[in-house]
């Protein structure tokens, strides 16, 4: 089939383009470089099955030719890259998934949409069933991303309902591995950088709050059995996430033990604690019960060899620099 991969030069898109190279598929990715990088999908360069278009969702979109499947990616996800021009995220979530959704009815393709756990918001749910609505400030600094993805999702439910379009949504969860961009600020890539570096690993607030850290294969996986899911699943968010839950300042330690491991050394990392980032969320877990009564997915890959390869990753990327 031909694929569409909007945000396919990114950490989980360029993961995802190959997994569709090596299935045999044709693939068009559509990247602006904002936060992806071209050395992510360098490697394809020269396979006949392989389209870079180099183009921001938000625009206007022109994919000549038949398109199958379109998977929309495009969308800063890590909190310094979506607040650093917080109307330009909006309006790839939201102009961007319009779109998208044009381009998908005008080719007669299904899409699948990246969603987010950020769309529960700090939740007074625990673990978030994809039926829970959330609880969300519309006004904060995290409300560019949040809010905008949630507007996606309305596009998609509208979508699907009055022009008849296949349409899947995935609301993702933490998800790490190699092609992370080392200044994403994220706690993954935060954490091996700074014990990497010998540097104190800083937690926002007292590290008490949860996480739940999903290795990309696992994500990739589930998101490709989602969109080959049948009927009974158009427009069904499905949680993609581990539910395996970690408190940050448990996974800092986590981090600490598993790089003093990979350097040969017992060093006493200092764990810092700053000012908490506003409307943090103090909980997140996902309850998969969908997906794997539907997909037949669940997370495969141990975490600690996920946070191994990683590691592995980045300390490439620290001798490149």
């Amino acid at each position: 089939m031909r694929y569409v991969v909007t945000g396919g030069a990114g950490f989980v898109g360029s993961h995802l383009v190959d997994a569709l190279i090596t299935a045999g598929h044709e693939v068009v990715v559509v990247d602006n470089l904002h936060t992806g990088s071209w050395h992510n999908v360098s490697d394809l360069e020269d396979y006949c099955n392989f389209t870079f278009v180099e183009a921001d969702v938000a625009g206007e979109i022109d994919i000549p030719g038949p398109v199958d499947r379109i998977y929309h990616l495009a969308c800063p996800a890590s909190p310094p890259h979506y607040q650093e021009d917080m109307v330009k995220t909006l309006l790839t979530s939201t102009h961007g998934t319009y779109n998208m959704l044009k381009l998908a009815k005008e080719k007669n393709a299904r899409l699948l949409f990246t969603s987010t756990s950020e769309i529960y918001g700090d939740p007074l749910v625990h673990p978030q069933p994809e039926s829970y609505w959330g609880n969300v400030n519309t006004l904060g600094p995290r409300s560019c991303y949040d809010e905008g993805k949630r507007c996606a999702e309305a596009y998609c439910y509208s979508f699907a309902n009055q022009q008849k379009l296949q349409v899947r949504i995935a609301r993702i969860f933490n998800t790490f591995g190699p092609r992370m961009n080392p200044e994403d600020g994220r706690v993954v890539s935060n954490f091996i950088l700074a014990a990497l570096r010998g540097e104190p690993l800083k937690i926002y607030g007292d590290g008490t709050q949860t996480r739940s850290f999903m290795y990309v294969d696992d994500l990739v996986r589930g998101l490709m059995l989602l969109m080959e899911s049948d009927e009974s699943m158009n427009c069904v968010p499905v949680n993609i996430g581990n539910p395996v839950e970690y408190t940050i300042r448990g996974w800092a330690e986590t981090v600490i033990d598993e790089v003093n491991k990979f350097k040969g050394v017992d060093e006493d990392t200092a764990i810092e604690c700053i000012e908490a980032s506003v409307d943090d969320p103090k909980q997140r877990k996902p309850d998969i019960s969908r997906a794997f009564e539907k997909l037949g997915w669940k997370p495969e890959v141990d975490v600690l060899d996920g946070v191994r390869k990683t590691i592995k990753y980045f300390s490439i990327c620290l001798e490149v620099d």
